[in-house]
């Protein structure tokens, strides 16, 4: 990989960790703690936060469009000042109103400056060649959660919850802004291709190719996306309580937890290395079984098992989340690519929205035995991988 790409890579890559692991994996931690203090019910916490989720999904179209425009330069570093701004308003919290709006601007921050944002921006710059540069990105941010979740964690336990959202705020300032403010403003010429002159030949093999597919490829993809998007944001959320629903203690279930981080940079690996030598489809129906076997084995062996259901579960969700921007990127090509990702991933966003409430509830209904309303979806995702592939006939023979 030439050196331009390297650092776009690295970059993109050290400014998505942060992003996820200040946003995404933050309830997790500090979602008691900030219910205790503001005489809230946890609940209301994570119903706030799916509330933040579902205004990413209203965001995330024009995100993806503004990128196809500008590029992702101008649109990610300003989403460094919203995740700032986001959290600070989170740390001086005094209640309900307070709190739940808060949650909505870092909400918009998460709608333009996680993954769908981070691969328009790598195919704007790549074009069709940007399928390493996403793998690259996703090897790294991999870590959110077993960077997030401990910091998270102690920053809250040795100052405070809301100090922990104050210094997530610093480092966006401090950090997220000048690496995102780094990033190439125009595409890139290396051995990725030409992306400028690669974009504007297959503009019309794009547009040809997407008129060719059915309207059923756009369906089947958007239930994958929204399917994989509920598990890996219900286990985000609730891994650490679920897994002691099941009897593993706290302490096992966070280092449980942390496990999750390198299953999916080794997921990510294998992706980067055989896999990328067979059809992205592949790959991810591959993937989209990890969830389903993972639930399998700790409901029926265990919480001796836990560390197995995590690997399982993190390197089936470090694929399919590189398959989020393949996937789009093989059936549909680079034309309009971040509007359409935007569009494609707004039901992901809704699902992603409800995760936390949905799966909280039957975790406390159910127990570890919610884990079967996750294996489910996750069955119904693979099945929907099966009839595209029989639909689309995209797997080379």
């Amino acid at each position: 990989m030439p050196g331009t790409s390297v650092r776009v890579v690295g970059t993109l890559g050290a400014a998505q960790t942060l992003a996820w692991a200040s946003s995404y994996y933050l309830p997790a931690m500090l979602a008691d703690p900030m219910a205790r203090d503001l005489g809230l019910s946890a609940p209301t916490i994570y119903a706030a936060f799916s509330a933040a989720m579902a205004a990413s999904a209203l965001v995330g179209p024009w995100a993806g469009q503004a990128i196809d425009r500008y590029g992702g330069q101008i649109v990610l570093a300003g989403t460094s000042l919203v995740f700032a701004l986001g959290l600070g308003l989170l740390g001086v919290a005094q209640g309900l109103w307070t709190m739940v709006a808060a949650w909505l601007v870092v909400g918009v921050a998460m709608g333009a400056g996680l993954y769908e944002a981070a691969f328009s921006c790598l195919v704007h710059l790549y074009g069709h060649r940007a399928r390493g540069a996403i793998t690259g990105i996703t090897l790294i941010a991999g870590f959110a959660s077993t960077v997030g979740w401990p910091l998270s964690a102690w920053m809250g336990t040795q100052f405070g919850w809301r100090e922990a959202c104050f210094g997530w705020a610093i480092m966006h300032l401090l950090m997220g802004l000048p690496l995102n403010a780094w990033l190439p403003k125009v595409p890139v010429c290396s051995s990725f291709g030409g992306a400028l002159a690669a974009n504007e030949a297959q503009a019309g093999a794009s547009a040809a190719a997407e008129s060719a597919r059915p309207g059923l490829a756009t369906a089947l993809l958007s239930f994958v996306f929204a399917a994989t998007w509920f598990i890996s944001t219900a286990m985000a959320t609730h891994l650490p309580r679920m897994l002691e629903t099941a009897g593993a203690t706290f302490a096992a279930a966070v280092a449980v937890g942390a496990l999750i981080g390198p299953a999916q940079v080794a997921g990510r690996l294998l992706e980067f290395g055989f896999l990328r030598r067979v059809h992205p489809l592949l790959s991810a129906r591959l993937a989209a079984l990890a969830h389903p076997v993972g639930v399998m084995v700790l409901l029926f062996a265990g919480p001796a098992m836990a560390p197995v259901f995590a690997v399982l579960h993190g390197a089936g969700n470090g694929i399919l989340t590189i398959a989020k921007g393949t996937l789009p990127l093989v059936f549909f090509g680079t034309r309009r690519y971040g509007a359409r990702q935007g569009w494609l991933m707004m039901p992901a966003r809704v699902a992603q929205a409800l995760a936390p409430l949905l799966f909280g509830i039957a975790l406390d209904a159910w127990g570890a035995r919610a884990l079967w309303l996750s294996g489910g979806i996750g069955l119904a995702a693979f099945a929907a991988l099966l009839l595209l592939r029989a639909r689309a006939g995209d797997l080379p023979p």
